[in-house]
């Protein structure tokens, strides 16, 4: 069965459903690691409504996938620096999972970076992260030895 992904900026109308995927990608991401209290203040506040919703209006929240008018996967972050490329927020429903919705995320967010002058990239990732850390692998991101950080050249 395919589905059909259309990938659009992020907007306020969002908010809800990227706080949602956020939130609990996240929790998925540092299952084990993290005590329960340290979780949910994290979450309350990285990915209430109204934090989502001022985040999305800066232009932190870059783009959304969508598939059949629901939010399936965001992604988010800055051209830092003249030339660099920062993954802040990157996640996608688990129910959509595996299904390209990432790869195109990507795609989208590093084209329009591209286009603004990044020649790197960088996301920071947690260490262990069974879920992200072979998707930016298998995209090139290498771990910065000092910081620890991945990163990757970007070409046109």
């Amino acid at each position: 069965m395919t589905i059909n992904i259309s990938i659009i900026k992020a907007a306020p109308e969002h908010t809800e459903e990227i706080s949602r995927i956020c939130s609990i990608g996240w929790r998925q991401t540092v299952k084990g690691k993290y005590s329960e209290d340290y979780q949910n203040k994290n979450v309350e506040y990285w990915y209430n409504h109204k934090r989502v919703q001022e985040d999305i209006v800066k232009g932190i929240y870059t783009h959304v996938a969508m598939v059949d008018q629901k939010v399936a996967g965001t992604i988010g972050g800055v051209v830092s620096e003249p030339n660099i490329s920062e993954i802040y927020v990157f996640y996608v429903d688990e129910m959509y999972r595996y299904k390209g919705i990432g790869r195109k995320l990507l795609d989208a967010f590093t084209k329009e970076h591209i286009k603004n002058g990044a020649t790197e990239q960088y996301v920071s990732v947690e260490e262990e992260n069974e879920l992200g850390l072979p998707f930016y692998k298998s995209r090139g991101f290498q771990q910065n030895i000092q910081d620890k950080r991945y990163w990757r050249q970007l070409t046109n």
